[in-house]
């Protein structure tokens, strides 16, 4: 289930045949908030997982040292430190040909976020660009503030959580602001969506993928359709429509991409009980087939190993 934690030691459910393994984030405690933050090493053997796999909780990487490429969703991405990299719920990412790889991690649910002045918008923006390069004074000051997370998380006094949540929200909004980091620009991203548009776009991530239509979202939301495409794009510069679009585009590319599904059962992923109804639909938001997309993305997969709890 997206967003959820576990404690060491729980099974994990498999992944629909074919589908890449999904790692959730483990608890040492059950009183404990679903955060973690440290050196590759300290997240454990996954954490330079060379295999396509998904999360349940954001990821944010300072890399320091190491030489290779991450792949991301379509992308990938040389290793040439200082980097900061953001990965969100739901996407498929791997490290490919890695060596060296050093740096620090913060992981964490969108259930950590709760009350986070506007920090879901920062992180999705920041998605649109996830992979930035560090210039020497911002990578000494990410480094800082990563170690301070590590600290604060590994030392758990009284009232860590509320000083994590505000060292997080400090990491991001200087994210933003980094060239290529996702910030300013853009209809509808002066001021970042609340409320109702959050709540949106939390469900367009997995509504998306399960076929919802607008008014089916609304609904779900308890408005009406015609209020939450009016609140929807004054927040974003979209409507709930497009969004919804976009995400199943991206989902049908993913498991194109990272998964030798036969497109039958790429169009039934993304909520499409037609596979010749998905093809047209395809061809017209990318503009290409989906086996012609699959041909163009043809890249050697690293064999995939069995799911887990770890980054």
């Amino acid at each position: 289930m997206r967003g959820t934690t576990i404690l060491p030691g729980t099974p994990c459910d498999a992944p629909r045949a074919g589908d890449p393994p999904v790692h959730r984030l483990e608890l040492r405690l059950p009183d404990q908030v679903p955060f973690a933050a440290g050196g590759f090493d300290a997240m454990g053997p996954m954490s330079r997982a060379a295999y396509p796999h998904r999360h349940t909780f954001y990821e944010i990487v300072h890399v320091t040292e190491g030489s290779g490429t991450h792949v991301l969703d379509l992308e990938r991405y040389e290793v040439r430190p200082p980097q900061l990299g953001v990965i969100l719920p739901g996407q498929v990412h791997h490290w490919e040909g890695v060596r060296g790889l050093e740096g620090s991690l913060v992981l964490f649910t969108p259930e950590f976020l709760v009350g986070g002045p506007g920090d879901e918008e920062l992180l999705r923006r920041l998605g649109e660009r996830p992979w930035v390069d560090l210039d020497a004074a911002t990578h000494e000051r990410t480094s800082r503030l990563m170690g301070d997370l590590a600290e604060e998380y590994r030392h758990g006094a009284d009232g860590f959580a509320g000083v994590l949540r505000s060292l997080l929200h400090v990491l991001l909004v200087r994210a933003s602001r980094l060239p290529g980091g996702g910030g300013g620009g853009g209809a509808g991203t002066g001021a970042p969506p609340r409320g109702l548009a959050e709540e949106f776009l939390r469900l367009a991530r997995t509504a998306g993928t399960a076929g919802l239509s607008v008014r089916e979202c609304a609904e779900r939301i308890g408005v009406t359709p015609g209020h939450l495409t009016e609140v929807v794009r004054a927040a974003t510069g979209r409507t709930p429509a497009a969004l919804l679009r976009q995400e199943r585009v991206r989902e049908a590319q993913r498991l194109l991409v990272a998964t030798g599904l036969p497109v039958r059962q790429v169009a039934a992923r993304v909520g499409f009980d037609d596979a010749a109804y998905f093809c047209r639909f395809f061809r017209r938001e990318v503009g290409r087939s989906p086996g012609r997309f699959r041909k163009d993305h043809d890249r050697r997969v690293p064999s995939i190993e069995p799911g887990g709890a770890g980054p």
